[in-house]
């Protein structure tokens, strides 16, 4: 695992820790099995999806091939990525046992090491579907598991709620991303996941799950509401909270519309810097490869 190094006379970062740099990772000689990041918190508009699209291509941009599976009916994930979810196999038909092979639900994006698996609207029945099917939080996890050794990581990107769905991504997942809008409300939330992903744990059905990490989202360092928000998270979470932050910016909607990444939209630009530093931090801190 490659160590974040030091610098005498560094500045003190945004969460109030001495700010460090994550050393480019080394491209991997081989791939797989995958690590797999559920991406959840159940508080809509938190920036789930944003950071699910930006760090896989980030983590993609070093090297790693990444899976991405929309596992929200919404398909902001899809859309976000330029791909159709309306044509073809989706992740519902594979949950719903119409599409045995998840390779044929797996679109290339414009990401070179980055493909996805899309969901529709038509996800939004499958709750109600499973609800009855014996091994129901254990789906996915086999799903996932005919691609994982193809790719270094996949990332789940959970719907807002702590439903059957979550569930299933939590009982596949070795660990849990949450994004984090730095707002009070949004701090509410996070003890209700733990909860969830606690009864995950002691029910049997994910002993192993951990927690990979809290990001900052939507930052803004000129307002005081965003600075305690980071404060109070580190106070209580301590290096839970990842040292990377993400920046509000207007460009990740622009961005979206176009299809793509902001790193592909508009790579210099600081918010598409910050989540290449989320993927180095993460590497650094062993949740991928």
């Amino acid at each position: 695992m490659a160590t974040p190094t030091y610098r005498r006379g560094q500045k003190i970062g945004p969460t109030g820790r001495p700010e460090r740099e994550f050393p480019v990772p080394a491209r991997l000689k081989q791939h797989g099995p995958a690590r797999i990041i559920a991406m959840s918190n159940q508080k809509g508009g938190v920036g789930k999806t944003t950071t699910t699209i930006n760090l896989a291509a980030s983590l993609a941009e070093y090297g790693r091939k990444v899976l991405a599976v929309d596992f929200d009916p919404q398909g902001a994930l899809s859309t976000g990525l330029g791909v159709h979810s309306h044509e073809g196999p989706t992740i519902y038909t594979l949950l719903m046992g119409k599409e045995k092979d998840p390779y044929a639900a797996i679109k290339h994006t414009s990401v070179d090491g980055l493909d996805v698996i899309p969901a529709n609207l038509d996800l939004s029945a499958a709750e109600m579907n499973l609800v009855n099917e014996v091994g129901r939080e254990h789906i996915l996890a086999g799903i996932l598991k005919k691609v994982k050794d193809d790719y270094d990581v996949i990332i789940i990107d959970c719907q807002p709620s702590l439903g059957l769905l979550t569930v299933n991504a939590l009982t596949a997942a070795h660990g849990v991303l949450i994004p984090l809008e730095c707002e009070y409300f949004a701090m509410r939330g996070v003890a209700l996941l733990f909860d969830i992903m606690d009864r995950v744990r002691d029910r049997g059905l994910n002993p192993a799950l951990k927690l990979d990490g809290i990001l900052a989202t939507m930052f803004d360092s000129r307002l005081l509401h965003s600075r305690e928000v980071v404060d109070e998270l580190v106070a209580n979470l301590g290096d839970d909270v990842l040292e990377t932050v993400i920046p509000r910016t207007v460009k990740f909607p622009d961005a979206s519309k176009e299809g793509l990444p902001l790193i592909q939209y508009a790579p210099s630009h600081a918010a598409a810097e910050a989540y290449r530093t989320v993927a180095r931090e993460l590497i650094a801190r062993g949740a991928v490869a």
